[in-house]
């Protein structure tokens, strides 16, 4: 089942569910927003599988018209992990950094009242902040309890999803030396157009992982075509963890972190950060510069074939124009 978010005027946006190739779509009749479907997900989901049946036997009306907004325009929490051991390590040599001694997921929380649409563009104050992006997949969940076990949080996964979290590089590290957590570092993220269940993956969604191929454009040049299934965490270890002293409501997102592989020099990256670090390690210094404004960003998670899976997040970096 594929889920979306057309913009209405109202903060969370009006709920369709679309075909396979994302060309059809029927909306709800009771079911208003995707906030409203993952709050009462058990009676939601067959009214929605009902319509889902109905596209895959050809109907539905022409999406060629709508415009998508994020699956879930906010969110009650966005909790991102750094489940890529080989993003980590990376950065740990290319700064000199001691590893962090651990035995648990890495885990931070981030503003989520806002994800920017697929294809909207994204105002940033000042290009000297090091603006850039970073390409993951994410979850979200029903309501999850307090001290659940990973193998508990798979039936709690309801939709996949893809994210680019944008980061200002030139901030992070004066906020993370304070020991609190990023604040003006991590703006909001985006999400592609398409929130899908996992069982649209079939074999693609395996032990918590997603399998696919993260494209990565930058200016319309290839940035990175990434596996996404390198993930020293699933997003079941990463909700457990999470979940290991509180509960987690219904709606809330679960990211991966930046997606990356071990033969980064050969598959690219999904960051600049990443491809700055291998050049500090590999030439002394960092050549490449972070993105200016009316740079363009393009990300689409891809199975064989180059189907698309979430769609594509397609953006633009502006500045942004204080309002009079």
């Amino acid at each position: 089942m594929k889920l979306a978010t057309v913009p209405n005027g109202e903060p969370d946006g009006g709920l369709v569910v679309v075909s396979a190739d994302g060309d059809r779509f029927l909306k709800p009749l009771g079911i208003p927003t995707l906030r409203h479907a993952i709050e009462d997900w058990p009676v939601a989901s067959r009214e929605l599988s009902a319509l889902s049946r109905q596209l895959q036997d050809g109907g539905g009306d022409d999406a060629g018209h709508l415009t998508f907004g994020a699956p879930l325009p906010r969110a009650w929490q966005w909790l991102d992990g750094s489940a890529y051991e080989s993003h980590g390590e990376l950065m740990q040599r290319a700064f000199n950094l001691d590893p962090i001694e651990h035995d648990k997921p890495l885990m931070y929380q981030g503003m989520s009242h806002l994800f920017f649409g697929p294809a909207e563009d994204i105002p940033f104050a000042d290009e000297r902040d090091g603006i850039d992006f970073e390409g993951e997949l994410g979850v979200i969940v029903d309501d999850v309890p307090m001290g659940v076990s990973a193998a508990q949080a798979m039936n709690h996964i309801r939709l996949l999803v893809q994210i680019n979290d944008w980061s200002l590089r030139r901030i992070a590290p004066l906020e993370m030396k304070t020991g609190f957590g990023w604040i003006l570092a991590k703006p909001p993220c985006s999400m592609a157009p398409f929130a899908v269940t996992p069982d649209e993956l079939g074999n693609r969604w395996t032990n918590g992982r997603i399998h696919l191929t993260l494209a990565t454009d930058w200016n319309g040049e290839p940035f990175g075509r990434v596996k996404t299934g390198a993930m020293s965490h699933g997003f079941h270890e990463l909700i457990a963890h999470a979940a290991a002293t509180r509960p987690l409501c219904a709606g809330t997102v679960v990211g991966s972190g930046t997606v990356s592989n071990a033969d980064f020099r050969q598959v690219g990256s999904s960051c600049i950060a990443e491809r700055r670090g291998m050049e500090m390690l590999d030439e002394g210094e960092a050549r490449t510069a972070y993105m200016k404004f009316g740079d363009r960003v393009f990300m689409e998670a891809r199975q064989t074939g180059a189907r698309s899976v979430f769609g594509a997040i397609d953006q633009r970096v502006v500045e942004h124009r204080p309002s009079a």
